[in-house]
């Protein structure tokens, strides 16, 4: 008798709303932003924040932009997700994939359900995400022990790692920047990444203080200081698609984008660079979103709509997205050569 358990895969990406309709997004908005790890301050403080000054006037807004992106199939982040959930499947047969939603749907509990379901006691939850943030890979691992902690029987979980300096992740991010770049001839290339607070780059700071954000240089190499600081993995990515995309010194630019509210967020920001750049020269400029590997709101309507318009503004010429990595054969292919890696007994 075989009791070797069966295994499930659950790829998990942030969220979106169900539709890009105001009560969709304020449904979905209310979800993400009521998590301690995203508004990390007083509960009290947070509830009055939502209620008051967010959720009564930020989902228009956010649906407006939404609706921008829409497609025939909805979410572009959703279907992306689907499509490489199902081009996983294809590469690695003895294996149960689902696809989950941190916010939103499909979510993580009915993820865990379907593979429960077909038999999986040994579940690999891949968080979607390059980079390590408590806000992002920290709550998706939260709320997954969250579900299964009232299981009788609960299920042997292993975690994906941060893959933001992993070669297979660098390699597919150069294979299809290269295409871009060659047909694009670019002047300078800006790798833009979602911004976060200041104060959770402090908090991941294994120093208790005394490394993240205290040099112009603290994020030039991972230490163990830094280890989990996400200011430090976005530059490390940078500098690995540096070395994949052969680019000449100075030939690119590192920023982060999305900044909420008045609390200084880390720095450059994206929209201070995409001013400045025409002002160096660079009138064309290829812009690649390392954080996200499928393409959603703050890649095409915030950098592909809104900051190609800003840029032109400014005196450039022309802003060319570079596409995420989606469900492309060459990140479906990583996808599960990073799980043969690091689950060497899986199929």
């Amino acid at each position: 008798m075989n009791t070797r358990p069966k295994t499930g895969v659950l790829l998990v990406n942030l969220g979106t709303p169900d539709g890009p309709d105001v009560p969709a997004v304020r449904r979905y908005l209310a979800e993400f932003l009521d998590d301690p790890r995203v508004i990390d301050i007083n509960p009290v403080a947070r509830w009055l924040l939502l209620r008051l000054f967010i959720l009564p006037f930020r989902p228009a807004k956010s649906a407006e932009a939404y609706q921008k992106i829409w497609t025939e199939r909805g979410s572009p982040l959703l279907f992306h997700g689907q499509d490489l959930a199902q081009r996983v499947r294809e590469r690695m047969t003895s294996l149960e994939i689902e696809l989950a939603m941190r916010y939103g749907n499909p979510s993580i509990r009915a993820g865990l359900t379907a593979l429960k379901d077909r038999g999986c006691d040994g579940l690999v939850i891949f968080p979607l995400y390059p980079h390590y943030a408590a806000s992002s890979t920290g709550s998706t691992i939260e709320k997954v022990y969250e579900e299964v902690k009232g299981l009788w029987n609960t299920p042997y979980l292993t975690m994906m790692p941060p893959f933001f300096d992993h070669a297979e992740f660098i390699g597919a991010f150069g294979e299809i920047g290269r295409s871009v770049i060659g047909d694009f001839s670019p002047d300078h290339i800006l790798f833009s990444f979602h911004g976060l607070p200041e104060r959770h780059m402090k908090k991941s700071d294994e120093t208790g203080g005394r490394h993240c954000l205290t040099s112009a240089s603290c994020c030039d190499a991972i230490v163990p200081a830094n280890r989990n600081c996400y200011r430090a993995q976005c530059f490390a990515t940078a500098r690995a698609l540096e070395v994949e995309l052969n680019l000449p010194a100075g030939g690119y630019s590192v920023a982060f984008q999305s900044r909420l509210g008045r609390d200084p967020w880390i720095k450059p920001y994206t929209d201070e660079v995409l001013m400045e750049l025409p002002k160096r020269g660079v009138k064309r400029l290829a812009v690649f979103c390392p954080a996200f590997v499928a393409d959603c709101l703050e890649t095409i309507e915030e950098i592909g709509i809104r900051a190609k318009e800003s840029f032109i503004e400014s005196g450039g010429q022309d802003l060319r997205l570079v596409p995420s990595l989606n469900a492309s054969p060459v990140w479906a292919d990583a996808v599960a050569k990073m799980l043969r890696t690091h689950l060497p007994t899986v199929g």
